[in-house]
């Protein structure tokens, strides 16, 4: 799926930029992301992301067509966990790890506006198909961590053959277009982005001591797959194209 992902939003860019005209801008905002993991419960990882975008002109709040590009930082956390220390049998807090996949996305799709009251402004819900590209990740800080903390080999490692690079999803949400004038306004947007690839898949790893028992056992198979939700705020200008006979 996500070979076609390019060259469609290159098509939709294309009708946008043939139409009487069209919108563009740049928002940005806060990220709440989370993930699927099968041996421990995540926390919400709190990051940002930025977008810039173009979408059709829709006459009477008929459908219009958006794409946008932008980077992203997805992942999850683990705050205010008590570990067992395994020289002494205690426990202690840890604190707070964040695990960050940044990611550069490309989304087309389409929007549905509807007026708002009388006044100008309009509220709208949108679907889009999006392809992530992983540029990088933090997880090689937590390498030598690992290393002499075995009790912690339930973190994700960094190794390039476990983290996809390509993934996709879709976008859905909605939000408020408050005009200013006729060619600048504002946009305050919330949308909710599931992957439907797996951003890290890592096998079974065998013969692994335990560092509570000393005996060996298996770290099973771990597939993560990222889900955010994102608050999104920013500015959109009209650019009006005229045909003069």
């Amino acid at each position: 799926m996500q070979r076609f992902v390019l060259p469609i939003l290159l098509l939709c860019c294309i009708q946008i930029g043939q139409a009487q005209g069209y919108y563009f801008g740049l928002k940005g905002g806060l990220t709440i992301g989370t993930q699927q993991w099968q041996s421990l419960d995540r926390d919400p990882l709190f990051r940002y992301h930025g977008i810039a975008f173009v979408e059709s002109i829709a006459e009477e709040n008929s459908f219009g067509l958006f794409a946008q590009a932008g980077f992203h930082e997805k992942g999850s956390a683990i705050r205010n966990r008590l570990f067992r220390n395994s020289l002494n049998g205690g426990f202690f807090r840890a604190p707070t790890y964040q695990f960050i996949f940044r990611n550069a996305s490309l989304t087309l799709g389409a929007k549905q506006k509807f007026d708002l009251g009388t006044s100008n402004s309009k509220w709208f819900y949108l679907l889009g198909i999006r392809g992530d590209y992983t540029l990088n990740t933090n997880l090689g800080e937590f390498r030598e961590f690992i290393e002499r903390n075995p009790a912690f080999a339930i973190f994700p490692i960094d190794e390039p053959e476990f983290i996809n690079e390509i993934n996709y999803g879709v976008t859905v949400g909605g939000g408020v277009e408050f005009p200013f004038t006729e060619f600048i306004g504002l946009v305050l947007e919330f949308t909710l982005n599931p992957d439907f690839s797996f951003q890290y898949v890592q096998p079974a790893i065998p013969n692994v001591q335990d560092p509570f028992t000393g005996t060996n056992r298996t770290i099973p198979e771990r597939q993560i797959r990222n889900l955010t939700l994102e608050v999104t705020v920013g500015f959109r200008f009209l650019r009006k194209v005229e045909y003069i006979d």
